[in-house]
């Protein structure tokens, strides 16, 4: 025969051995209790004629006959296999109803983890392990949490959760159902009457502190600003204070100098004919005659004589 059919013949054989005819084989052998297979963080549980025979919860390949013996080949036909999943598992419970030591009606979401601890227990001891959690966490919430201090419980939550899992892991665990982490998130009002009484009183005293703010505010600003007035002032004060001193010295320092008063009182007498914004008329010397005729005119402007 053809070396390459030959090698065709061997590369199909091989690939039905591999791909139908090993894991047909296999699968056989596990439905016939040879051998089984758990996973990571599961758990089977081997029961027959109503008595657990053995409990696996080690993940891998096991060899059923080194553990059950003959039992292997009959248990999945004549018993029942239990796969439970033993992963970490959470709950929350919203707003479970407790009275504070004042009276006030308040609520509790309280959030745990649980897990399965004992396969056994967990399927013959309680028909509804996680139901039965619940209802115990629930109730030990109101039973340990009710008539305390509201400043307590609105503050303290680490402690009350530590007292919720300290009361309720020993009955759980009876159950085979143990409980891990527990933590209080969320304490509120329940009552609508008074969550609307305490946001009226919170934004009135808002109101107050705003208007508090505003007023240190305008107070400080006023002050401030009366303090540099009266600065000011003083200031001003002062200078109109030593204004005639300074100008009587300068005058007595200019009358030193009869030439230089001369001229000074000159110059301010003509600035303020300019600033006066009159009208001026020039005559020249020896027209006495003309500035009488101007003079007796009337309205007539200051005549300067040249």
């Amino acid at each position: 025969m053809n070396p390459l059919m030959n090698g065709l013949i061997a590369a199909a054989a091989t690939f039905v051995g591999c791909f139908a005819l090993a894991p047909a084989l296999l699968q056989l052998l596990e439905t016939a209790g040879f051998y089984t297979i758990v996973s990571e963080r599961r758990c089977r549980v081997y029961v027959l004629f109503g008595k657990v025979l053995a409990v696996l919860d080690e993940p891998g390949l096991h060899i059923l006959p080194t553990k059950l013996g003959w039992r292997a080949f009959i248990v999945n036909w004549l018993g029942k296999c239990h796969v439970l999943d033993m992963r970490l598992d959470q709950e929350y419970l919203r707003s479970q109803a407790v009275n504070s030591e004042e009276g006030a009606p308040m609520g509790i979401g309280i959030w745990y983890e649980m897990f399965i601890s004992d396969p056994v227990a967990y399927l013959f001891k309680n028909t509804d392990p996680r139901g039965s959690l619940g209802a115990n966490v629930s109730n030990s919430t109101v039973r340990c949490l009710s008539n305390q201090p509201l400043g307590e419980m609105l503050v303290n939550r680490h402690s009350m959760s530590n007292t919720v899992r300290a009361e309720v892991s020993p009955k759980s665990h009876e159950w085979g159902y143990k409980l891990g982490s527990v933590y209080i998130r969320k304490v509120h009002f329940r009552d609508t009457g008074m969550i609307k009484q305490i946001e009226s009183k919170v934004v009135n005293r808002l109101r107050q502190v705003t208007s508090a703010i505003k007023q240190d505010g305008a107070n400080r600003v006023s002050i401030i600003t009366s303090t540099a007035e009266r600065q000011a002032a003083i200031e001003f004060a002062k200078a109109v204070a030593i204004r005639p001193q300074i100008v009587g010295a300068a005058l007595r320092k200019i009358a030193a100098d009869p030439a230089v008063m001369s001229s000074l009182f000159e110059v301010l007498e003509t600035q303020k004919l300019i600033e006066g914004k009159t009208r001026i008329t020039l005559l020249p010397k020896g027209a006495a005659l003309l500035g009488e005729l101007l003079a007796a005119g009337g309205d007539a402007p200051p005549v300067i004589k040249k």
